[in-house]
């Protein structure tokens, strides 16, 4: 096992780069034990030290991770880790708050999941002038249509900590949304985006909101602004292939893998050309393709050189550390200025599908809401809220 994880080596020669761990952090010791566990008993010296240096309590900006993405899914996977611990949680919040019902408990037990979060990285954020240490916290997935509940629900997560960044859905709702919360100063990720037409969006919508910030006075000494990619969202879940074969075209893993990068790539030249003040943040990542019998990461290996967020779950970090041969792959400087070749770039054009996602002008905002990514991930985070809405009831009874 190498002695420098891949996502260090990566960060080494990406000035700027920044790792997010995805998922709460309270989970984060008990993930360290389950993947020390099984580990070979050799590997597990190394492995502790870069667990140290992933979260470093006494040098937080020393550490690998410089902020945290979640939601209630996210959220709902820290109970799982622990129920009785929560369970407790839920009596007290009750006893502070009686006679809430299952929705109200649900939220108070959201806000404290992101409050114990947020606790945690809250040295990071003060050791970095504000400028690291983030935790995004997710407006109610079943409200991404629902401008004025992701307003009340923004403003009562922001109140939390102030390295609370708050999570708005790229819906037609969500960019207004987005636009009021960078005027008052609070900081923004904008989550459920596949497109480059809602990336664009996103970061005029910023552009805009700063505007009024600046012309009001407002302070924005806490303030960013992260614009997210889900990437495999995109390609897998949103059916590139079988829009393809309605084309009488088969792509390959790496193909699909290298759409996703493209969108990617031109959303991060775009705001460097138009001196934007977002930064592009990297999830839903996947390993592979299989090269010469070799995984590879392209997800990862495609954006050396980037001053963007890369937000990785514990199970890929997991299945990263652990891949056979990861050692061997290296990195090419500036990777992410290179262009996608261009006989992968005619293929994928002759697929509306594709061809609409690559375009700036592809969507209008009154059709992000009928994206089948969109409408599938706004599904799954529903059905996973509930889940956590059910716990809540389970600990009512």
């Amino acid at each position: 096992m190498e002695e420098r994880n891949f996502f260090e080596r990566l960060v080494d020669i990406s000035p700027g780069m920044e790792i997010w761990w995805d998922s709460s952090p309270v989970i984060f010791e008990n993930w360290c034990k389950k993947i020390l566990a099984k580990a070979d008993p050799a590997d597990r010296e190394n492995l502790q030290q870069q667990f140290n240096r992933m979260y470093d309590t006494e040098n937080p900006l020393n550490q690998l991770f410089r902020g945290v993405t979640t939601n209630p899914p996210l959220s709902l996977q820290a109970i799982q880790d622990d129920p009785p611990y929560w369970e407790k949680v839920t009596k007290d919040i009750l006893a502070e708050n009686p006679g809430l019902d299952k929705e109200g408990l649900f939220w108070e037990l959201y806000k404290t999941v992101v409050k114990r979060g947020s606790d945690m990285y809250l040295p990071l954020f003060e050791a970095s002038n504000y400028k690291e240490g983030f935790l995004s916290g997710q407006v109610d997935p079943r409200s991404v249509f629902d401008k004025d509940a992701m307003m009340r629900q923004a403003e009562e997560i922001a109140a939390i900590n102030p390295n609370v960044m708050i999570k708005i859905p790229g819906t037609k709702q969500g960019y207004g949304v987005i636009e009021y919360l960078t005027s008052k100063g609070i900081a923004t990720n904008n989550t459920l985006t596949f497109v480059l037409p809602q990336l664009v969006d996103c970061a005029n919508s910023v552009k805009r909101g700063l505007e009024t910030a600046k012309k009001n006075g407002v302070d924005l000494s806490r303030w960013r602004s992260v614009i997210t990619h889900m990437e495999s969202r995109y390609g897998d879940l949103g059916g590139l292939r079988d829009f393809a074969r309605e084309k009488g075209i088969e792509l390959s893993d790496g193909e699909v893998r290298l759409a996703e990068l493209a969108i990617f790539k031109k959303a991060y030249k775009y705001l460097i050309d138009n001196k934007l003040p977002s930064k592009m943040l990297s999830c839903s990542l996947r390993i592979g393709p299989t090269v010469d019998g070799q995984d590879r990461i392209w997800h990862m290996e495609e954006k050396a050189g980037a001053s963007i967020v890369v937000t990785c779950p514990p199970g890929f970090i997991d299945e990263v550390i652990f891949l056979p041969g990861v050692e061997k792959i290296t990195f090419e400087k500036d990777r992410i200025l290179e262009d996608i070749p261009q006989d992968v770039m005619d293929k994928l054009m002759r697929i509306p599908y594709f061809e609409r996602a690559y375009s700036e002008d592809g969507y209008t905002r009154d059709e992000y809401n009928t994206h089948p990514s969109l409408q599938r991930t706004a599904e799954q985070f529903s059905k996973a809220t509930e889940e956590m809405v059910a716990f809540a009831g389970k600990c009512l009874a």
